[in-house]
């Protein structure tokens, strides 16, 4: 508790006398490398916690040992900027000392520095990182607890007598680093929740049959376990970053993504969202959006209004779930399967053009129905989006394709420890069967 406490106030400490911090995050680190201004080695005169972007968001990541060397790139604040993951880390500039390191990184014999990343492992307490594959050596740093960390390479030590231990390779500050796998868990993707419909139990007389349709209770529920749970809601943004492996990410983390854009979305979960500082993404059919609201009907389908869309934005991120293409055909079939490419990409460009009222940024796009095939996806690239989600259920993992996604449906009816294993990093592969989208 008292090292939480202290985190917290050396982070409200910053940001209250050091704007520079905020300035430097702001500036495009890559710059620095793109002028070819090279690293310099740097040690911390003591313990040091460093700080960089998790989703977005500053906060503590890591602690560098003193006396180990790392490479920072000089900047013009307080703050010198070490890689960290797939991003940067920031370090205090009169937290380092003026003489060399006592103890230089390892010559990188193998080439690991240069292998791309092919894993991510989770942090679920405070890790050690050594300077080499063994856990008896010394010590270089320790990456904090809820952290999702690229991974370079993998390997399998046998010692003396013969016993075999797992070691992960990491990039840390330029220089190699080795985390024992048996302190971390390995990256079993990220999910994404589905919702359609959401009534009160009371109230619903015509979906209890359609697994789409859930209740306020058991979606109020299920937010308040992750937020109890400390997971953060991430954006499609940050799911395109995992998959180009070009932002850090935590541990615990859930894409929360609502389709269609009914009415019931705007008049329960909405709130719920709200108070619970949620943010989530709301794939919209472009000709379903009313002009004006309309009245409440818990025995139909309804679609939100301009205004209502309008309105729930600072939880909502708009994107497209096409424009006429959410139909079925007389084989109850969707219909974008007997659509020509060019004919497809028109209808996704007519929507992103209209939903960009609401959201310039039209990146992402929900299959209708969860139909696609190569057609779909190449005219979902042809449109400039940037990820497509269909309906076959798991979770996005590194090397996924962009364009079919997975996603998880979580029914009213299941009870929170089920709830729990289909969001959580577990071994077993937690989905519900059988889901009928209402139609």
């Amino acid at each position: 508790m008292c090292k939480q406490l202290l985190v917290l106030f050396l982070v409200l400490f910053i940001n209250s006398i050091s704007p520079s911090l905020a300035t430097v995050v702001e500036h495009n680190t890559q710059d620095w490398r793109l002028a070819d201004i090279p690293p310099k080695l740097i040690q911390t005169q003591k313990t040091e916690i460093i700080f960089s972007r998790v989703a977005g968001e500053m906060r503590a990541v890591a602690e560098l040992n003193h006396n180990h060397g790392f490479y920072a790139y000089n900047s013009s604040g307080d703050y010198s900027a070490m890689q960290f993951g797939n991003d940067y880390a920031f370090v205090k500039a009169t937290a380092l000392a003026n003489k060399p390191p006592r103890y230089i990184p390892d010559i990188d014999r193998l080439n690991d520095l240069q292998k791309p990343v092919y894993d991510y492992l989770i942090t679920r307490q405070k890790t050690p990182v050594y300077q080499s594959a063994d856990s008896s050596g010394r010590q270089i740093a320790s990456l904090w607890a809820n952290l999702r960390y690229p991974v370079v390479a993998r390997m399998i030590k046998t010692d003396k007598i013969g016993t075999k231990t797992a070691w992960l390779t990491i990039r840390l500050g330029d220089r190699l680093g080795y985390v024992h796998l048996d302190d971390v868990a390995l990256d079993k993707g990220i999910p994404i929740l589905t919702y359609h419909h959401i009534l009160q139990d009371s109230e619903n007389k015509l979906f209890r049959e359609t697994s789409t349709a859930t209740s306020v209770e058991a979606f109020s529920e299920q937010m308040n376990y992750l937020k109890q749970a400390g997971y953060q809601t991430l954006s499609l943004q940050d799911v395109e970053d995992y998959l180009n492996k070009s932002a850090n990410l935590p541990g615990k983390a859930v894409v929360l993504i609502f389709d269609d854009g009914l009415k019931s979305v705007y008049r329960y979960a909405l709130p719920i969202l709200r108070q619970n500082h949620q943010q989530a993404t709301l794939f919209v059919i472009s000709s379903r959006v009313k002009t004006h609201p309309e009245k409440w009907s818990a025995d139909s389908l309804q679609f939100m209004s301009k205004q209502e869309i309008k309105d729930s934005q600072n939880v909502f991120n708009i994107q497209s779930h096409t424009h006429f293409l959410h139909r079925l055909d007389n084989h109850n079939s969707p219909i974008i399967f007997s659509r020509k490419q060019h004919t497809a990409m028109l209808d996704f460009k007519r929507s992103m053009r209209l939903l960009s009222h609401f959201e310039p940024e039209q990146r992402y796009l929900a299959y209708p129905f969860g139909g696609y095939n190569q057609s779909a996806m190449d005219a979902a690239k042809e449109a400039g989006l940037h990820l497509a989600l269909t309906t076959i259920q798991g979770k996005v993992k590194l090397g996924d394709n962009p364009y079919a996604l997975k996603r998880l449906y979580a029914f009213r009816t299941d009870p929170l420890d089920k709830f729990s294993q289909m969001v959580g990093n577990s071994e077993q592969n937690v989905v519900n069967q059988n889901i009928i989208i209402d139609r």
